[in-house]
């Protein structure tokens, strides 16, 4: 599930528990979806987030969640701090 998904990668993040063999399934998982329908705009938020601040390279799903974001249109779903860790995540 999206949510659990999130949350596996944050809390790694947050202990500081480098895992990059982790992060790389779980990148390659949601690329491997056909769609990121079921992931609500947090999920997306903290799971780039998490890659993000664990210094952890995943230039496919980050590529995957910005295609959805613009083929949907959906940013307008993301509340502010989602959309200030977002587009923060891509700087």
């Amino acid at each position: 599930e999206p949510r659990e998904l999130s949350n596996v990668v944050w809390a790694f993040e947050k202990a500081g528990a480098s895992n990059s063999g982790l992060f790389e399934k779980v990148g390659d998982h949601i690329v491997s979806l056909n769609h990121l329908n079921k992931f609500m705009p947090q999920a997306l938020s903290n799971t780039l987030l998490a890659f993000a601040k664990a210094r952890e390279s995943h230039p496919l799903l980050f590529q995957k969640v910005a295609d959805h974001i613009v083929a949907l249109d959906i940013l307008n779903e993301f509340n502010s701090q989602a959309l200030s860790n977002t587009v923060w995540t891509y700087a």
